[in-house]
C-alpha cells in the first residue's frame, strides 16, 4: 500500500497514422483506384496535406488514424471522469476479480500532499479503509463467501483515491476533442496531467496530425466564456505560442 505515480503508455497505433489519413481524405475526391492513390501517397511528403485538413476542420478522414494507450497510477476520481468520452474503448483493472488484500495504492491530491497535516490524515484515512476491506473480506469469507464474491462488496469500502490501472483507444478526431477539454487549466488537475502525457505521446507519433491540440483556448478566444480561467497567455506560452495568435 503506498502512493501511486502517473504511468502513461502509447502501445499501439495505426501504422503511418498521417499516410492513412491523407489516403482517406483524398479517395473522397479522386478517381483513382485504390491501389494507384496508395502508391500516389507514398512515395509524396503528405504534411502540408494533412495540416490543411485540420486548418480546415476536415475531420471525417482523421477518424481512420486510431491510438491505444496504457495508463497506470490514476485515481478511480480520473477513471470515471476519463470514461466519460463515450466514442472511445476501455479495458480497466477489476476490484472484483483482483483482490485488494495485499494492499491498494492510492492518490493524494497536490494540496493535500504539501500540507503536512493534511497529508497524514489523508494516508490514516487510506489505512484504515484497508484494514476495514481486509476486515471485511475475512468475515465475508467467514460466512462461506469468497474469492470474487467478497471482493466484489468489499470493493464498497475502498475510496476514490484508490489507483486503478486503464487501457485506452481512440482515434484521432476524438483525441483532439479531449485533448481541447481535458488539457484545459479548468479540467480538474489529475485528468488534465494525463492528458498532457497522452498528448505527449501522439506528437510523437503523428506530429502533423496533433500539431494544433491542446487546450481550446490557443489559437481562438477561451471557449469557457464567462468559466475562462484568466491565464491564456501563460497557457499558450506553455504550448509554445506567440501570444496573440490565432
Amino acid at each position: 500500500m503506498s502512493e501511486a505515480r502517473l504511468k502513461v503508455i502509447l502501445l499501439r497505433h495505426t501504422p503511418d497514422p498521417e499516410e492513412t489519413v491523407a489516403m482517406a481524405a483524398k479517395l473522397c475526391y479522386s478517381p483513382s483506384d485504390i491501389e494507384s492513390l496508395k502508391d500516389k501517397i507514398g512515395t509524396k511528403d503528405q504534411k502540408a496535406f494533412v495540416e490543411k485538413l485540420v486548418k480546415m476542420g476536415h475531420m471525417s478522414p482523421i477518424e481512420h488514424a486510431v491510438f491505444t494507450f496504457a495508463i497506470e497510477g490514476i485515481s478511480r476520481a480520473c477513471s470515471h471522469q476519463l470514461v466519460r468520452h463515450r466514442l472511445a474503448s476501455y479495458s480497466q483493472q477489476s476490484q472484483r476479480y483482483v483482490s485488494e488484500e495485499a494492499g491498494f495504492d492510492y492518490i493524494i491530491p497536490p494540496v493535500i500532499k504539501g500540507n503536512k497535516e493534511l497529508k497524514n490524515a489523508f494516508v490514516s484515512f487510506m489505512e484504515d479503509a484497508q484494514r476495514a476491506y481486509n476486515e471485511m473480506v475475512r468475515k465475508l469469507n467467514e460466512l462461506g463467501i469468497k474469492g470474487e464474491s467478497a471482493n466484489q462488496d468489499a470493493r464498497f469500502l475502498l475510496p476514490n483515491a484508490a489507483e486503478t490501472k486503464i487501457m485506452v483507444t481512440m482515434n484521432a478526431r476524438e483525441l483532439i476533442h479531449f485533448f481541447r477539454q481535458r488539457c484545459c487549466n479548468r479540467a480538474q488537475w489529475e485528468i488534465r496531467k494525463m492528458a498532457e502525457e497522452m498528448l505527449k505521446l501522439v506528437k510523437k507519433a503523428a506530429p502533423t496530425l496533433f500539431y494544433k491540440a491542446g487546450p481550446g483556448c490557443l489559437y481562438t478566444p477561451c471557449p469557457e466564456g464567462d468559466y475562462a480561467c484568466g491565464k491564456i497567455k501563460e497557457v499558450r506560452e506553455k504550448y509554445g505560442i506567440k501570444t496573440g495568435t490565432g
